[in-house]
């Protein structure tokens, strides 16, 4: 799990459009922070400061420690509303989980050994089906990455979910299958890729398990 980042905010005494322009007018950004049975707080964070944390890798992943006229709290951010011409932040949404919490995350997969892999030595195609699986994860304990071990796999081969070591208490929200995140194709194409999104994708499944 990664460090948990502080950010310092202060608590917006007002809400709404009116409120929310006025303090983007003076470098900051309006946020929200919701949820763990409490009540919403209103907040303002300084521009810099979060678009710099925002602009980092897995910033929808990553836990965040807000605090707000001395109290912390512990948050996932949940929304990012950008500027649709110049891409600055307009406003963001936090979730706020306890220390028990188990909460659904997006986590970025990698890739490792590919020049220990027989079937891309040969010239096979390595088909990402998915660069982010999402997962059940106790709030304290989210995996930064989730590892997809190359070695000794051979053109022809189907990654799924099952194959790859999740830390313990992570499971796949998704968990009626067991879906595909990878496969290993011919230079030609010769293995199919499964859409494990759609209508098609339990049938696919079964053929690439067959």
């Amino acid at each position: 799990m990664s460090d948990i980042t502080t950010i310092s905010a202060s608590e917006r005494e007002r809400v709404g459009k009116g409120s929310a322009r006025a303090a983007r007018r003076a470098g900051l950004v309006p946020a929200v922070i919701y949820g763990d049975k409490k009540d919403p707080v209103g907040i303002n964070m300084e521009s810099r400061e979060i678009t710099k944390i925002v602009h980092q890798p897995g910033i929808f992943g990553r836990l965040l420690s807000i605090e707000v006229g001395g109290k912390k709290h512990t948050v996932l951010t949940r929304d990012i509303q950008f500027h649709p011409v110049n891409d600055t932040i307009m406003h963001m949404d936090f979730l706020r989980v306890s220390q028990s919490a188990t909460v659904a995350v997006a986590v970025p997969v990698e890739f490792i050994n590919e020049d220990k892999c027989p079937g891309i030595r040969i010239g096979g195609v390595l088909n990402v089906v998915r660069y982010e699986v999402e997962l059940n994860c106790p709030a304290t304990a989210i995996p930064e990455k989730i590892t997809v071990d190359l070695d000794g796999v051979k053109i022809g081969d189907t990654i799924h979910i099952s194959a790859i070591p999740l830390p313990d208490g992570v499971s796949p929200t998704i968990s009626d299958r067991d879906f595909t995140v990878a496969t290993l194709a011919s230079p030609g194409g010769g293995v199919k890729n499964e859409d494990d999104e759609g209508e098609e994708g339990a049938a696919e499944d079964g053929d690439a398990e067959a």
